[in-house]
Order: C-alpha cells, then structure tokens, then sequence
C-alpha cells in the first residue's frame, strides 16, 4: 500500500463530487430534459469523448486485456468487431438518430423515440423498453462497481465490499446532483485519463523487457485465427453499438449536425487508440509478467504493470483510469436507466403526464439511487461471474433487442410499431435463451439475438398494417431536416 497512491485517489474523487455540485447549483432551476439530456447543448469534444468513455467502462482497462493476457490474439477480434462497429454507429446512425429524435417530438430517450417515430399512442414500447434497461443496467452497472472495489482491494489492501460501497457514494453523487451535464463533463475529463494511461504503462513495460528473461509464449498464442468462434463472436460485439442507449444518447444531445461531424472524427479516434492498446497490453503484460492465474482471475495485469513500472505519486494517478473507466460507465447506465423509468414509465403510466418538471428531476434521482443499491447488491454477491462476464451479458442483451429496431426506424419508411415492438422482444429472448443453453457452441449470444431480432421485426412488420400517411410524413420531415 502506498500513501501517495491512496492520496491520488481521494483528490480524484473529491474533483468527480465538484464536477456534480456544480452542475446542481449551475441546472438547479433545470427541467426533465436539462437533466436527462443536457438541454441538447454537448459540444463535439465533450460529445465525443463522453460517448467513448461511457462504453469502455473497466473491461477495457481489466477485463480485456486479461482475456488477451490469458488466451492470446484469438481474442483481438473483441475489439477488431467494438472498432468497426462504433466506426459504422458514429457515421450512419449517429446523424440520422439526431435528427429523427428532434422531429419525433423532441425525444429526450431512446423509448421514447421509437413510440414518437410512430406516432404511437401506446406505452407498451416504452414499458417493454424500460423493463429491459433496468434489468440489463443494473447487471452493466455491477461490472463498474465490482472494478473499483478490485481496484481499492488489489492497490490499498482495502475490503472490496467497502470499496465497492465507497465507489458507488461518489457515482451516485455526481449522476444524482448533476445529472447529464455533470455525466458528459466527468466522463471527458475521465476519458483522456483512460487514453493517457493506456498509452503510457504498454510503452514503458515494451521498453523494460528483459529478453533473456522474458516469459515464452505457449503455441497458438500469437494466432488470431485459431477459432472461427472467436471470429465470429468477437467481429459481433460491434452489433451491439446499434443498439446501446447510453452511448447513442450521446448522438442526441449534440448541439448541431456541424458539431456532430466533429465528434464523429475524435469519436472514432479515441475508440480506435483505446481498443489497439488494450491489445497491447494483454501481450505486453504476458511477456512483461509471465502467466499468473490470480493476475487472470481478478483481472489485474494492468494494474501489475503499473505497480511493477511506476513509483507511488504517478502509479496512483495511472490507477485512478480504472475508477475513471468505471465511473463513467456506470454514471450513464445510472442515468439512462432513470430517464427510462422516469420519462417512460413513471410520467406517462403512473403519474398520467401530470408530473412537473422538478417532480421528474427528483423521481430520475431516487431512481439512481435504486439501481445503485441493486447493483451493490449484484456485485457483492461471489457468484455473480467476472467483470468480462457481467459486461457481456449486458452488451449482448442491448444490442440484440435495440440495435436491429433502432437502426430499421432510422433507415426504412415502411417499418412500423408492432415490428419494432417484435424485434425487441425477439432479440433479447432469443439472446437470454442462447446464454442459458446453447453458450457450449462458443458463439456469443448477441449475434443470433440480432439476427432472429432483425428477422422478426421485419417479418412482422410485412404481415401487418402499413404506418399512416403522419409516420410516412414524419420519416421524410427527418431526413429532409436542416437547422
């Protein structure tokens, strides 16, 4: 344990805490889209980077690398398929999905997009989607929580079930208070953090190898192309994008088409840079450490690596990217599982549309609060699987159920209400379905759930009514929109 390391990390999360107070007292006279989007006010720098660091939560830093670490290169296709696919989300969907939440009514969340771009009078699409976000958050959220406390327990001796209570203090305080804005901002700041850390300890470790002692790799290691498996579901995990409501919120509350343009480039930027070099410390730290099952169980070779490198000041502040990658990831899910309760199920089903906008405020915070403890309680438990585990499930549930609905409402006039509700409810059964049977044929769950998703939506969109001459309407009004 080092003084210097545990000091690191207290300034760190005293400076997430001031980053939340702010933007309470700055948004305090705010409504439900203050809080929930950010008044559609994110410039492209904070867009960006705020989109990247809510999807490479602790995995990048721990899970991924460790999979690489212990299993070699047939693992590279996990972030071959995240870069393709976030590539291909920030240049199709991404302007499309802006520009068609605005005309559809204002849309504030991804629910409420797909009933707006219907113009559908029922809720069932929202309640259906706000049943799934919660489930599948609090599961997300778990892996973030589980992170800090491995993180607090591996560097200061610290009980994990403490640390992992201590972490959750802090996320719950800055997403509760502050809410979007204070979301974007922290994970900006966070984000070139994470970037910079897994920049600096792969380099540092390749310059320190020993070669006459350094670890041999077993066969195969080095062979991406072992497994067709590995191919196809690691190429997968880009399908999830299309589909992940806490990072493709991020599209809706740019400031403008120009500015979106330029997140789009840091955006892709930042993700292509985060995914190389979490590959390179998965090899690097295999010949820097040698294999060391504690090091693949708990997910620890980044954190090795810096200890082993760095002294105390600068080891602290490397380290601090995992509370970094861990908090903004769980501060979206937080609040992208509140804005789904609050907006679509709470104002419209409970309250009756009657709610104010501070009621809203105050309900999306108790909300955050809930997830929070059920996600403590997710991830205290010793059986609830690894930090890549907990990630996967979630990954594989939003991209199958969201991600063929979402991207079929943006790019097809014929597509309608019933289709898309098809689609979600197809992609995530089929997706929990294929994890508890059929994860023996190592295909990863997501890319069936996508595929019979897909197919459901479409098939059920064909068999019934065609959408109104209003939704025909809307779709052009969309795509012909100019600000």
């Amino acid at each position: 344990m080092k003084t210097s390391e545990i000091i690191v990390f207290i300034v760190y999360l005293l400076c997430m805490l001031g980053i939340g107070i702010f933007f309470f007292v700055k948004n305090r006279n705010g409504g439900e889209k203050t809080y929930f989007l950010g008044g559609r006010e994110m410039g492209p720098w904070v867009a960006a980077l705020s989109a990247g660091a809510s999807d490479m939560s602790a995995w990048v830093l721990m899970g991924l690398p460790t999979s690489i670490y212990a299993l070699g290169l047939g693992q590279v296709w996990i972030p071959v398929g995240l870069a393709i696919g976030y590539t291909i989300s920030w240049l199709l969907e991404a302007p499309r999905l802006r520009k068609f939440s605005i005309v559809a009514n204002d849309s504030i969340t991804i629910p409420q997009y797909l009933t707006n771009r219907f113009l559908s009078k029922s809720l069932a699409l929202q309640v259906i989607c706000a049943i799934v976000f919660l489930v599948a958050y609090t599961i997300y959220a778990a892996s973030s929580v589980k992170a800090c406390g491995t993180l607090f327990h591996t560097v200061i001796g610290m009980d994990p079930q403490i640390a992992m209570y201590l972490a959750a203090v802090v996320i719950v305080g800055y997403t509760f208070l502050g809410g979007f804005s204070a979301v974007c901002w922290t994970d900006f700041f966070q984000g070139m953090l994470v970037l910079g850390s897994m920049f600096i300890a792969p380099i540092f470790a390749a310059f320190m190898l020993d070669t006459s002692s350094m670890s041999a790799l077993p066969g195969g290691y080095l062979n991406p192309f072992s497994s067709w498996q590995d191919i196809v579901s690691g190429l997968a995990w880009g399908l999830g994008y299309f589909g992940m409501p806490h990072i493709i919120i991020r599209f809706m509350s740019i400031k403008s088409q120009k500015d979106l343009k330029k997140s789009a480039k840091i955006g892709i930027t930042w993700t292509l840079l985060i995914v190389f070099f979490a590959t390179l410390i998965g090899v690097i730290g295999r010949l820097f450490l040698g294999f060391d099952e504690s090091i693949n169980e708990n997910s620890l070779v980044f954190i090795q690596i810096v200890r082993k490198i760095f002294p105390g000041v600068i080891s602290g502040i490397l380290l601090s990217a995992v509370l970094a990658a861990s908090m903004s990831t769980a501060d979206s899910q937080l609040l992208a599982a509140s804005s789904a309760f609050s907006s679509d199920v709470y104002k419209p089903v409970i309250r009756k549309g009657k709610a104010s906008d501070k009621e809203m405020m105050w309900t999306g915070r108790i909300v955050v609060l809930g997830i929070a403890v059920a996600a403590l309680i997710i991830a205290s438990n010793p059986n609830a699987g690894s930090i890549m585990a907990l990630v996967s499930n979630a990954w594989g549930i939003f991209g199958a159920a969201f991600g063929p609905a979402i991207m079929l409402s943006l790019f097809w006039k014929r597509f309608n209400f019933k289709g898309a509700v098809a689609g979600i409810i197809t992609g995530a059964a089929v997706d929990i379905l294929w994890y508890a049977f059929l994860t023996s044929t190592g295909i990863y769950e997501l890319l069936p759930g996508f595929v019979l998703g897909l197919i459901a939506a479409v098939v059920v969109t064909f068999c019934t009514k065609e959408p109104s001459k209003e939704v025909y309407e809307l779709f052009d009004k969309a795509e012909k929109f100019d600000e």
